[in-house]
């Protein structure tokens, strides 16, 4: 199927100017709109019910609240919002990120500013799922899709957590480790997947995890993270790897292993979760399962779009994506002399 840049090349103007047209903007020519729906419907780009009856806005609104305040340096919610991005426009919509700062005063609510900006749809990524203001948009009539949070009348989008972890779990246990603690993040869908797999695996293992080897902190907490390390590895009787929330808060615990003066992985293993790019080129490169954002972002924005413009044959629904296990150097393999 044709895109934008097919249509912008076609036309000798830009990819901007070509969503502009087709979308029906005051601030592009009438003639410059003709030349551009003349060139979508030779190359045979889908025009949209909503551009084909000049409804709609053509905006799609973004909800995005990162706690960390990491912002879009986040390297997960990063992928998924440029691909989320890049599709959303490649199909003739405009992204607008909606400000979610709860401090100003006189705010609007998140709904009245949606309502405000008229956008066709929204999503919602990274944001306080169970605030007053979340769960009056989710009972509205406005399309809208989550990641990586579930409710039971939307549709969401979601990494394979528990496939996830128990990807990993297997290949840990396969190198012979059975003691193995986890330093999870705090109470979220995302978390409770991970927990799931974690403890899935290790009973299907026949493998009891002490309690004092589950420690809960904040993702991409270092600081927290470097704490909770120290004091597994305090332990009388210590894990011979440690599973980590997330890649970035992994860097935390990796400190606080070699300020003890060991090794990765010959005196301790260890794995994250994300598969943040900057971390692969670590020595030793950490294990870690990588997410798979660019479909999540990508389908996050197909899906959105269907309800915007086909809502009728347009379900609810829940879609799991795969990530892919990178096994990394930091895993050793201690299966013929278990400690």
């Amino acid at each position: 199927m044709a895109s934008l840049k097919d249509i912008s090349e076609r036309c000798g103007v830009s990819i901007a100017t070509v969503s502009k047209a087709i979308n029906n903007k005051k601030d592009v020519s009438d003639e410059t709109k003709e030349q551009v729906m003349k060139a979508a419907r030779e190359l045979g780009y889908r025009l949209s019910a909503r551009t084909l009856n000049a409804s709609g806005t053509g905006s799609i609104g973004v909800l995005f609240v990162d706690e960390s305040n990491s912002g879009l340096m986040h390297d997960y919610f990063a992928g998924v919002l440029d691909s989320f991005k890049r599709t959303a426009e490649d199909r003739g919509y405009d992204i607008t990120f909606v400000n979610c700062s709860t401090k100003q005063p006189n705010r609007m609510t998140y709904l009245e500013t949606c309502r405000r900006h008229g956008f066709d749809g929204l999503v919602l990524a990274s944001i306080d799922f169970g605030s007053s203001e979340v769960l009056e948009l989710i009972r509205s009539d406005i399309p809208l899709v989550t990641i990586d949070h579930v409710f039971d009348n939307r549709i969401s989008v979601m990494s394979d957590n528990v496939g996830g972890m128990n990807e990993l779990m297997e290949y840990i246990i396969s190198k012979g480790h059975r003691k193995i603690a986890y330093i999870h993040g705090t109470p979220s869908t995302v978390t409770s997947g991970r927990l799931a797999g974690f403890f899935r695996t290790a009973e299907r293992y026949g493998i009891a995890i002490p309690d004092d080897y589950i420690m809960e902190v904040p993702y991409r907490s270092v600081d927290d993270t470097y704490m909770a390390t120290e004091s597994l590895l305090g332990l009388r009787n210590p894990p011979t790897c440690i599973l980590f929330s997330d890649d970035f808060g992994a860097m935390g615990g990796l400190n606080a292993i070699r300020a003890r003066g060991l090794s990765i992985p010959e005196d301790i293993s260890v794995a994250g979760f994300d598969g943040m790019r900057s971390l692969q080129y670590l020595d030793p490169r950490l294990a870690t399962i990588i997410q798979d954002s660019e479909t999540i972002g990508n389908v996050a924005a197909t899906k959105l779009i269907g309800l915007i413009e086909s809502p009728r044959t347009t379900f609810v629904e829940q879609v799991i994506v795969p990530g892919k296990l990178s096994k990394g150097h930091t895993i050793r393999d201690i299966s013929a002399h278990k400690r």
